[in-house]
């Protein structure tokens, strides 16, 4: 009987374990005697469950499940994709709704690692990037040494470079896993490769100087230190590699998702012809003739709400919350009661207009974040008494009611949370195969691809380095 023939109760040896584990033989027994691994003596040999050897394997990080469908079962015609840093799949999902096939995933992550072999069992899943070669990946994915590879997707970490932190771009180690992200789509050389991250990639510099050792009496900002340091060095890093890259600030509302929500996407192509930017779908300046952004009561329409899963906020900020309608904020307290709300928040400077937030019922909602109850970030139901629920939290993402998370409350909000939308990944994959077909498209002159200016390709690389901050539109 082959592995991909087996049922998890199935017994494979030492050999088969070891291979897929990426240990020794003489490991694997060191793990049976132990008791680390579960087996069964038979005769002179071992004989160690399939379901235990791949249990543990998600346990480490390396290869989850060997891939079980017969190279014939995948669809000749589709473009493939090896995804890596693949999360709830959202990437994967929407290039697939575009008509894409993904025939790897990689994710360290273990709970996400649960939930991708939950929903796709079949599909060959890797742990922790730095643990694979090129060839590596090539042989799992089952393709040849020079087979050609047409999509590589995924977005790399993308707290190195969140506007949020630290910044500390490429001296972070998640900025490093960047890097070595670029290098292995360099090794695989694909057709196209695309990489997603946050908005924060567009100004970080290279070389983070903390704020506080600027100003006249420190030395002026190196070019490493001034802002878009950090993407310049991306986009070289590609181009040497032989990729021509096109990017853009894109908001997810404009391709169909109920939801503002903005990420930087560089589409990137061996052949050497720049790929235009997404075409959208939506808009909510009606003079591009496009529909208008759909709506968070179009998105959840039909959830049951005695069937929802949801955290709760705690007492003493929920009586706060029913002072407040669809659509309003802390600000639309009564005023006598705004600074005992917000506390010491309330002397902070911006809008803080994260803080007691209930979603509006005609407008997409805010960006989803991965905790619907944090101060600053609250995501209350318009009208509801609590936070939104994780199915809310799945529409707003495109996701399809019966894909399944696997983990906790927290960890489900978590994984929706960092995901992409659907949607957005369908324009991409949409994209891919226009550019792939030789379909030209023009760019809407004029269209805002986001609530701000200079984002893209065509606006950062030519523009100096002392100009590279974002501004609102």
């Amino acid at each position: 009987m082959t592995e991909t023939s087996r049922s998890p109760d199935d017994l494979i040896s030492v050999a088969e374990a070891a291979d897929v584990l990426k240990v020794s033989p003489q490991r694997i027994r060191t793990l049976l005697r132990t008791g680390e691994l579960g087996g069964r003596r038979i005769g002179r040999t071992w004989g160690i469950a399939a379901n235990d050897v791949r249990r543990s394997a998600l346990e480490r990080g390396t290869l989850v499940m060997p891939k079980s469908h017969p190279e014939e079962q995948l669809d000749k015609e589709k473009m493939k994709v090896l995804s890596f840093f693949s999360g709830a799949m959202g990437l994967d999902l929407g290039l697939e709704k575009a008509g894409l096939e993904t025939v790897l995933a990689c994710e360290f992550d273990r709970t996400c690692r649960q939930t991708i072999q939950y929903n796709r069992p079949d599909l060959p899943l890797l742990g922790d990037i730095w643990q694979y070669s090129a060839a590596d990946i090539r042989a799992i994915a089952g393709l040849g040494a020079n087979e050609e590879i047409d999509v590589v997707a995924g977005g790399p970490p993308c707290q190195a470079f969140s506007t949020a932190g630290a910044r500390r771009g490429f001296e972070d180690i998640r900025g490093n896993v960047f890097l070595h992200f670029i290098d292995l789509i360099s090794e695989l050389n694909p057709k196209y490769a695309v990489l997603e991250n946050v908005r924060g990639l567009l100004s970080a510099a290279l070389k983070h100087r903390p704020h506080n050792q600027r100003g006249p009496e420190f030395p002026p900002l190196s070019e490493e230190e001034k802002p878009g340091g950090a993407l310049a060095y991306v986009v070289q890093k590609l181009r040497e590699a032989g990729y021509s890259v096109s990017f853009n600030l894109y908001n997810a509302a404009n391709y169909g998702s109920a939801q503002v929500r903005e990420r930087v996407i560089l589409i990137c192509t061996r052949d050497g012809e720049r790929v235009p930017f997404l075409s959208p779908t939506n808009s909510n300046d009606t003079s591009f003739g496009l529909p208008r952004w759909k709506t968070f009561r179009e998105s959840v329409e039909g959830l049951d709400e005695n069937d929802l899963n949801h955290l709760e906020f705690p007492e003493n900020r929920l009586r706060y919350y029913k002072l407040l309608g669809p659509g309003q904020y802390w600000k639309h307290l009564p005023e006598e009661l705004q600074k005992e709300a917000m506390g010491n928040s309330y002397f902070s400077g911006g809008g803080k207009t994260g803080f007691f937030r209930r979603l509006a019922w005609d407008k997409p909602s805010p960006t989803l974040v991965t905790h619907p109850t944090m101060p600053a970030t609250d995501l209350a139901h318009p009208v509801e008494n609590r936070p939104l629920s994780v199915e809310e939290y799945k529409r707003l993402q495109d996701f399809p009611d019966d894909w399944i998370l696997q983990g906790n409350l927290v960890s489900q909000y978590k994984q929706l949370g960092n995901a992409v939308p659907l949607k957005l990944g369908e324009a991409i994959g949409k994209a891919l195969l226009n550019h792939n077909a030789g379909i030209s498209w023009t760019e809407p002159s004029g269209f805002p691809y986001s609530r701000y200016k200079r984002t893209s390709d065509k606006d950062i690389l030519l523009a100096p380095t002392d100009s590279r901050t974002l501004t609102k539109v």
